[in-house]
């Protein structure tokens, strides 16, 4: 009996077990199990009503049909089938799936696609700034694998739009962070959270809060050489923000202040 017959007989012991367990029984004809495209039908006749069955139907095409076009499309659809749950668990599981496409498929035309599905695994749990941003990095760590390995497919495309999002995300938690420390007068923390955001996310829409709360950390710690030039930044490129009224009342106090010393 040779390897693929096997692979079908003990599928179709598993299938009958699973719905026989159902209460229900179907008749499986030795046709449905020698074609891979009648096994794929199969899965996606129940993938809405009975994703569990319809995922033994998937993985039966890929054990005994590996190298079908179908195997491909049975892969990403168990993968797609967990993604839809939407729970962590799914998501978890949806990941690993995609990843083992990548493995199985890495040149097919559907890899770009699995590579941004599993960006997105991460980043539809992603959380508000101010809690652990964890799924953040990663999300943006794998939109850019995305633009790394496929620079030139249509996910990428997607991808560089969420890498931007990630990161708009990411820079508004350390802003968050900064203006707490910034509120409690733990001013050298404030410094060291704001300076990260001119490093890492220049690009950052809130900039000018930015540069007003560095500039105002250095001001409360009596360093005005250093704060002034936040000031002075924050008035240059954002002129009508309502932090430039207040740098510019802040760059008159330092001129005071720098005025008493002499």
């Amino acid at each position: 009996m040779n390897k693929r017959l096997i692979a079908l007989s003990v599928s179709l012991l598993l299938i009958i077990l699973y719905i026989g367990c159902g209460g229900k029984k179907t008749e499986i004809s030795p046709d449905e199990l020698s074609s891979d495209e009648n096994l794929y039908k199969q899965g996606e006749k129940y993938i809405k009503k009975d994703p569990e069955r319809a995922r033994l139907y998937f993985r039966q095409v890929i054990d005994s049909f590996p190298r079908s076009f179908y195997a491909q499309r049975a892969k990403l659809a168990i993968a797609d089938s967990f993604f839809q749950k939407g729970d962590e668990g799914s998501m978890i599981l949806a990941s690993s799936e995609y990843r083992e496409f990548i493995t199985l498929f890495p040149f097919s035309p559907s890899a770009p696609h699995a590579q941004n599905q599993i960006a997105l695994t991460f980043y539809k749990k992603i959380l508000r700034p101010g809690r652990d941003q964890t799924k953040t990095k990663l999300a943006l760590k794998e939109f850019k694998t995305v633009i790394n390995k496929y620079p030139t497919s249509e996910s990428a495309k997607s991808a560089r739009e969420k890498i931007l999002d990630c990161e708009e995300r990411l820079a508004e938690h350390n802003l968050h962070i900064g203006k707490y420390y910034y509120k409690v007068n733990v001013f050298g923390a404030a410094v060291q959270r704001l300076k990260e955001i001119m490093t890492d996310f220049p690009n950052f829409s809130k900039m000018d809060r930015v540069y007003f709360y560095l500039g105002d950390s250095y001001f409360q710690g009596k360093n005005f050489q250093e704060s002034s030039p936040y000031f002075i930044k924050l008035i240059s490129d954002f002129p009508k923000s309502k932090f430039a009224k207040k740098a510019q009342k802040k760059l008159k106090e330092i001129e005071i202040k720098m005025k008493e010393k002499k």
